[in-house]
C-alpha cells in the first residue's frame, strides 16, 4: 500500500535545466562570445554618437552651452546650404542611374557567352579606392585634351564637323593694307583685276603652321582675275628679310579663307594654296578683300568638366562608374532566382522582349532593386572622398556636401559644434533609410 501510495503521489519539482538557445548555446556563453563585439560597438558607434549629440548643443571653444544654434546655422550658413542642395542631387540621380545601369548590364549579360568577362570588368572598379578612383578621374576630367580622357574624345568629336582654325592667333603686320572688323580683317581699298594682292599677317607660331603650308611666293598676275598671297610675313633676326613681301623662310597661310565683298554681300571666295597664293573670279574686281573671323577662331578646347556648372554631374559620373558593378553583381544574383516559365509564358503570350522587361522581369526583381537603391542612398549620404579629391579649390564650393562641409567646419574652420551638429543631422537622414529597408527585410520575411 505504501508503495501503492508512493506511486500515486504527485511527484515534486524537476531539476531545472540549464537555459540554452535556440541554437543549444548558453546564454551566457553567447553572451561572453558577444561581449567584445558589443564593446567594439559601443566605443566605435554609440559613444561616438552620444558624444557627437552633446557637442552639437556647445560652442566652438566647448565650454559654453549654445543650445540649438548650432543647429541654426544648418539652414542660415551658405556653404552647408549649397551641401545640403548637392547631397539632394547626389541621392536622387547617383543611386537611380546607378541601379538603372546594373539592371541593364545585368540583364543583357545573361544571354551573352561573354557576359562573365563582362561583369567582372564592371565590377571590377570596386577593387578600387575612392582616393584611388578620385585621383584617376581628376586626371581623366582635367581640362587639357592632352591630358584628360574626357575633353580628348570630346574635342576629337567636336573637331569632326567643326574644324579649329590654324591661325587663331593672326593679325595684319605693320603696313598691312588689312583693317580689324569685328574679328575679321578687310582690305582698306577694293582691288582690282590684274593687280596682284599682298595680304602679309604674323602672330603664327612656328609649330602652329598647317602641315601643307610651304614657301610663300608672290602671287602671279592674270587677265580678268583677282590674285594675292596672305602669308606670315615674318623673318627670324633682326632686320632679316624684306617687308610686305614674301621672303625665302616665310610660309603661306595654307587653307586661309578669303571673301570678296561688294555692297555688304559675298560675291565670290576662295581658299589659299599652300604657298599662300589664292585666285577670285573677274566678279571679285572692285571688291573688298575680307578674312572671316572663322579663319582665327580659337581652337577647341573641350569641356570645363570641374567648372562651377559641372563638377557635381562628373563626380557622379565617377560614383557610378565605380558602384554600377555593385547594382549589377547584386541584381544578377537576383535574377538568376527569377522562374524561367514566367518569362517564357509571357513570351508564348506574344509579349515583345521590352515587355517582358518591363512588366515581368522588372517586377520580380523588385526586392533586389529596392535593397541596391536604398545601400546606395545610405552610402552617397556619406560620400566624402571622391568630392574632396576631384573638384579642385576653385569649385570645391560648387561640389561641397555635408560630408566634406563637416570635415571644413571641424578641421579648417574650427567650428567643431557646427561639425558635430552636422554629424548628427546626418544620422538622422540616414535613419529612416535604415527603417524602411528593415521593415521591408522583415516584411518579405513573413510565411
Amino acid at each position: 500500500m505504501a508503495s501503492a501510495a508512493a506511486a500515486g503521489a504527485p511527484s515534486g519539482p524537476a531539476a531545472p535545466k540549464s537555459r540554452r538557445s535556440v541554437t543549444g548555446t548558453r546564454k551566457v556563453v553567447a553572451a561572453l562570445f558577444l561581449l567584445p563585439a558589443l564593446v567594439l560597438l559601443g566605443a566605435l558607434v554609440l559613444y561616438p554618437i552620444g558624444y557627437s549629440v552633446v557637442r552639437s548643443l556647445y560652442d566652438s571653444s566647448g565650454d559654453q552651452f549654445a543650445g540649438f544654434d548650432n543647429y541654426q546655422a544648418l539652414f542660415t550658413d551658405d556653404g552647408i546650404r549649397t551641401a545640403l542642395k548637392n547631397n539632394v542631387i547626389w541621392v536622387v540621380f547617383a543611386p537611380t542611374v546607378s541601379t538603372a545601369l546594373g539592371l541593364v548590364f545585368a540583364v543583357l549579360t545573361e544571354r551573352v557567352r561573354w557576359g562573365t568577362a563582362f561583369k567582372l570588368v564592371v565590377f571590377m572598379p570596386m577593387a578600387i579606392s575612392m582616393l584611388a578612383a578620385g585621383i584617376i578621374f581628376r586626371l581623366v576630367y582635367d581640362q587639357d585634351p592632352d591630358k584628360g580622357v574626357a575633353n580628348a574624345v570630346w574635342v576629337g568629336v567636336h573637331d569632326s564637323f567643326a574644324q579649329a582654325s590654324a591661325f587663331p592667333k593672326a593679325h595684319p603686320g605693320r603696313e598691312s593694307p588689312l583693317v580689324g572688323q569685328g574679328g575679321a580683317f578687310v582690305t582698306k581699298d577694293p582691288v582690282k583685276a590684274g593687280t596682284p594682292v599682298a595680304l602679309p599677317m604674323v602672330g603664327v607660331a612656328p609649330d602652329q603652321f598647317p602641315d601643307d603650308a610651304k614657301r610663300a611666293v608672290t602671287a602671279r598676275p592674270e587677265p580678268g582675275k583677282v590674285t594675292g598671297t596672305v602669308w606670315q610675313d615674318f623673318t627670324r633676326g633682326k632686320g632679316v628679310g624684306k617687308l610686305g613681301a614674301p621672303d625665302a623662310t616665310e610660309r603661306g597661310y595654307a587653307g586661309m579663307r578669303i571673301e570678296a565683298v561688294k555692297d555688304g554681300k559675298v560675291v565670290a571666295s576662295a581658299k589659299a594654296a599652300g604657298d599662300g597664293t589664292f585666285t577670285l573670279p573677274a566678279s571679285a574686281d572692285g571688291a573688298q578683300l575680307r578674312l572671316p573671323a572663322a579663319n582665327f577662331k580659337e581652337a577647341y578646347n573641350g569641356v570645363d568638366w570641374l567648372g562651377p556648372a559641372l563638377v557635381t554631374p562628373a563626380i557622379i559620373g565617377s560614383y557610378v562608374w565605380m558602384w554600377a558593378g555593385f547594382a549589377m553583381v547584386l541584381i544578377a544574383a537576383g535574377l538568376a532566382g527569377v522562374p524561367r516559365e514566367l518569362l517564357e509564358q509571357a513570351r508564348v503570350d506574344g509579349a515583345s522582349e521590352w515587355q517582358v522587361f518591363r512588366k515581368v522581369t522588372v517586377p520580380l526583381l523588385a526586392p533586389v532593386l529596392a535593397v541596391v537603391t536604398v545601400t546606395l542612398m545610405i552610402n552617397v549620404l556619406k560620400v566624402f572622398d571622391l568630392v574632396y579629391i576631384i573638384a579642385p579649390g576653385s569649385s570645391q564650393d560648387d561640389a561641397n556636401v555635408l560630408a566634406l562641409e563637416l570635415y571644413r567646419k571641424g578641421f579648417s574652420e574650427g567650428r567643431p559644434g557646427v561639425a558635430s551638429a552636422i554629424a548628427v543631422f546626418l544620422l538622422l537622414l540616414v535613419i529612416p533609410v535604415m527603417l524602411f529597408n528593415i521593415r521591408r527585410l522583415r516584411r518579405e520575411g513573413r510565411p
